[in-house]
């Protein structure tokens, strides 16, 4: 029986999107639904706040321009919090200090990519901003979060300094907006179907194999 044509799955989400956090382990779950079939996951960048400066700005300043006060998001964060602990994620909005722009986190997940670490790399990145409070502006957690997950420091500390990639994660996310994505996480399947939404894993698998089925059809024809 010849081999299955791999799924080309996109990933279109924010390192500071919560139910992004979400979204990711569900679709690690949904994956261990489809065994079966060979799925090969691309993380693309979206700007959940495109409006923060490069440097980042006070998270008090952020929620009060954003959701009108500090108090008024943690009132309704209270729901995400839950939905990360139903999945053995920790979220503590209180102990976020500071809003960063994303730009450099997706610039370290397209780096990352390269040795194949990219969804190891978007994990810690999310893990620093969600449970830990990590201040994602600061250059030197960038770095370290770098070399985490097996990156080299110096070289990921002078890339950081420069302008490498900006232009391409620019046009990236302005191409997931160009195509109608204004919600993430997005999952698009083969670079035509799309799922908005931290969708169920349950569902999610039942999309893998759908898709992955109807082109490899095609292959076959």
């Amino acid at each position: 029986m010849p081999a299955l044509k791999p799924l080309h799955l996109d990933v279109v989400s924010d390192v500071v999107c919560p139910w992004c956090y979400i979204g990711k382990h569900r679709l690690e779950r949904a994956l261990a639904l489809v065994p079966d079939v060979p799925v090969e996951v691309a993380w693309r960048p979206f700007f959940l706040n495109p409006w923060v400066p490069r440097e980042g700005i006070s998270r008090n300043e952020y929620l009060t321009r954003k959701f009108g006060s500090p108090e008024a998001y943690y009132h309704r964060a209270q729901g995400v919090v839950d939905a990360a602990a139903s999945e053995g994620l920790a979220y503590h909005p209180h102990d976020v200090k500071r809003q960063p722009n994303t730009t450099d986190c997706h610039r370290l997940i397209y780096w990352a990519s390269a040795d194949g670490k990219a969804a190891a790399m978007k994990q810690r990145l999310m893990e620093l901003y969600f449970r830990d409070g990590g201040d994602l502006t600061d250059a030197e957690v960038l770095v370290q979060a770098a070399a985490d997950v097996g990156l080299d420091a110096g070289e990921i500390r002078a890339r950081l300094a420069s302008d490498d990639d900006v232009d391409l994660i620019s046009g990236w996310a302005q191409e997931a907006s160009d195509r109608g994505i204004s919600g993430v996480p997005t999952f698009v399947l083969d670079g035509k179907y799309a799922l908005s939404g931290a969708q169920a894993p349950e569902l999610l698998a039942r999309a893998i194999r759908q898709v992955s089925a109807a082109i490899n059809q095609t292959a076959a024809e």
